[in-house]
């Protein structure tokens, strides 16, 4: 009982922190992950740089981003979750 004290502390950290900081970062991760597999031609998105734009053609990896300056072709991972549905919630 006396050394399972000691840990016992130690235990209790780890899983506070598991809670409050990995389980939450693995579940925004897995978000994003369904986001860019789930995105289709048309869909209006921003990246996380702030460029706003067209989704004008898809790749596995990639997407082609129509803009108001041209098309950019960019990764997928590029694309903000939280900003575009602000955008498209905004709408």
């Amino acid at each position: 009982m006396g050394q399972m004290g000691q840990f016992l502390p130690l235990l209790l950290m780890f899983v506070v922190v598991y809670f409050l900081m990995i389980r939450p970062q693995q579940q925004k991760a897995k978000k994003e992950k369904e986001f860019e597999a789930a995105l289709k031609v048309g869909d209006k998105i921003i990246t996380k740089s702030g460029i706003h734009g067209k989704i004008a053609e898809l790749y596995e990896d990639s997407v082609v981003v129509e803009t108001m300056a041209g098309k950019i072709k960019m990764e997928r991972s590029a694309i903000s979750l939280e900003l575009s549905q602000k955008a498209n919630a905004a709408k």
